[in-house]
């Protein structure tokens, strides 16, 4: 099973008031571990970088300039994600931010049932405690000290750590702990086959029956 764990970085909150992507981070996972294989890209976003976006990320207007607008990367986006189930720490702000720049470039919108939301799996999971990237990695004992910043590619690596706790840990490939597909392996051995054994009478017990009824007075059988 292929998901994908996807973040953002953005000029903003809001789309609609002109914020823009700026940064998007993906990891390819199979059966909830990471593959290996990401997509990163930082983002022209053809406008400013408000000063308290800037001290969020630390991507300047200086530095996107220097790189793609979203035109030019949406195609290997789409393609890197195909119809993967995006897996997104508040998956409502980041898939409001990507389906506005596929709105402006007119390209069809992605269906937020594509997404799965692990603030959501978390305060499930853990009700009245913190649910934020940080609080997730403390509490699985993940190593998020290079998080100095936010960063799109690197939050999607520690998302992909945290959602793989959330479903449940690494004791998932263990026997009988349930499969990508639902179902359990189950072990199984070749069991030694044996001769069947002789249960026949032997002469001594066929005498000691005769005997045996001979005894018994006007037995029901052989009245009529």
């Amino acid at each position: 099973m292929r998901e994908i764990a996807l973040d953002t970085e953005t000029t903003g909150f809001d789309p609609s008031t002109g914020d823009r992507i700026v940064e998007i981070g993906c990891v390819e996972m199979e059966n909830y571990m990471a593959t290996g294989r990401v997509f990163h890209r930082y983002i022209n976003p053809e406008r400013d970088m408000p000063e308290a976006a800037f001290k969020v990320h630390g991507l300047s207007e200086a530095f996107l300039k220097g790189h793609k607008v979203m035109a030019e990367e949406i195609d290997d986006f789409l393609e890197f994600i195909g119809d993967s189930p995006l897996v997104i720490h508040n998956a409502e702000f980041d898939m409001k931010f990507i389906n506005a720049e596929l709105i402006r470039l007119k390209r069809k919108p992605i269906s937020m049932s594509q997404s799965i939301d692990t603030v959501a799996m978390a305060r499930k999971m853990f009700p009245g405690a913190q649910a934020n990237l940080d609080a997730l990695c403390r509490r699985f004992k993940i190593d998020n000290t290079a998080r100095v910043k936010h960063g799109a590619l690197l939050d999607a690596e520690l998302l992909a750590e945290v959602y793989l706790e959330l479903r449940g840990g690494r004791q998932r490939g263990l026997s009988l702990a349930p499969e990508a597909d639902g179902t359990s392996t189950i072990v199984t051995r070749q069991s030694e086959i044996r001769p069947p054994r002789a249960h026949a009478p032997t002469e001594e017990e066929l005498a000691a029956h005769a005997s045996f009824l001979e005894s018994i007075k006007d037995p029901i059988w052989r009245q009529e």
